[in-house]
């Protein structure tokens, strides 16, 4: 059972505590629809393991507020442990911490300025397809109607705006089998591999600005496949490529320069998910800006779901606890200072007591 009456910081650690790698989300999805089922301010939706809860208080404008419950796979890293301030743990950034800021503002804040929705959803750290708000902007857009998101992602308690687009291909290096003991009868696509590495090496990312704000692209092999046996010359060898490009482009534009910068090599897309422009100009945005963040943002170098509210047509802001950079690793650790300030100031817009 999660205690929504506990502080942020407890709330953290505890849903670090209940495991939830992507595709293994539901006992932590009923922990969060059991929690807040019983708070009479709001209405609670189920969808999968994807859990939404609204206030329905008339208010002029609606606000969104975002995250994901699953982690990537653990390392040794749960239950969490607390060093000096510091709690570790799978997910302490990114981002258990977002989503204990989510439910104890989903629990105190009952009498927002804005009308508010609150969306828990599962499957964002793996491929597109299965990500969980996608499900929900497909079957139930209305769900998240709103003027205005917050991605409460790790940010280091900066508000980030936009987000790169992501783009994974395969890049087939082709090659003649043959006997390895008669080599010079085949070609070694492993060997012709190579090519493709020299072309990544060379290869000076972008840095782009959007709206005001600096990206940085980049293009790296993130794995690589081939052989047969070991008496075999490969006549196949894929590297799997991931192009991470600044939200000035299209997927079709990316897309088309994957294909220019990797002439002459056979290119399939596996997995592909649009940027978001910062979208800072939009007037909700700007007051949240000028609130929380004290006018300052910066480009969120990173793929994150203000990429599917701005196909919703919700501009939308990533902001919360945790370093970005701490994501994914074994010793990932979020500061609780950080939690506590997170919760505050969000709390202090919601309420106009900011």
């Amino acid at each position: 059972m999660l205690d929504l009456t506990a502080d942020v910081r407890d709330l953290t650690a505890r849903l670090i505590d209940i495991e939830s790698v992507s595709g293994a989300e539901k006992p932590l999805a009923d922990a969060v629809e059991q929690a807040l089922r019983p708070l009479p301010h709001l209405t609670v939706l189920r969808d999968g393991d994807a859990v939404v809860a609204r206030t329905e208080l008339g208010r002029e404008r609606r606000v969104v507020l975002a995250g994901h419950l699953d982690t990537v796979p653990t390392a040794d890293n749960v239950p969490s442990r607390v060093v000096d301030g510091r709690l570790y743990g799978c997910g302490a950034s990114d981002m258990k911490s977002g989503v204990a800021v989510q439910l104890k503002l989903a629990a105190t804040v009952t009498e927002p300025v804005h009308d508010l929705t609150f969306v828990f959803y599962d499957c964002e750290e793996v491929e597109a397809e299965r990500n969980g708000l996608r499900r929900l902007a497909a079957g139930h857009p209305e769900w998240l109607r709103g003027d205005f998101a917050v991605l409460l992602e790790p940010t280091g308690g900066q508000i980030e705006g936009g987000c790169q687009g992501t783009m994974r291909v395969e890049v087939a290096a082709r090659g003649v089998r043959a006997h390895s003991a008669r080599s010079w009868a085949g070609r070694n696509a492993i060997h012709e591999a190579g090519r493709i590495l020299d072309v990544l090496r060379a290869y000076t990312p972008r840095r782009p600005e959007v709206d005001g704000l600096r990206y940085h692209e980049g293009l790296n092999a993130v794995g690589i496949t081939g052989g047969v046996a070991g008496n075999v010359i490969p006549d196949s060898c894929i590297v799997t490529v991931n192009y991470r490009f600044a939200p000035d482009r299209t997927p079709e534009q990316a897309e088309a320069h994957l294909r220019e910068v990797f002439d002459g090599f056979d290119v399939r897309v596996t997995d592909v998910a649009a940027g978001a422009r910062p979208g800072l100009d939009h007037p909700t945005a700007a007051a949240f800006v000028a609130t929380v963040g004290a006018g300052q943002a910066r480009a969120k170098l990173g793929w994150t779901d203000v990429a599917r509210m701005a196909e919703l047509g919700i501009p939308a802001v990533n902001y919360g606890p945790g370093d970005p950079m701490l994501a994914h690793t074994r010793d990932e650790w979020v500061d609780l200072a950080e939690v506590v300030t997170a919760e505050r100031r969000m709390a202090a817009w919601l309420t106009g007591a900011a």
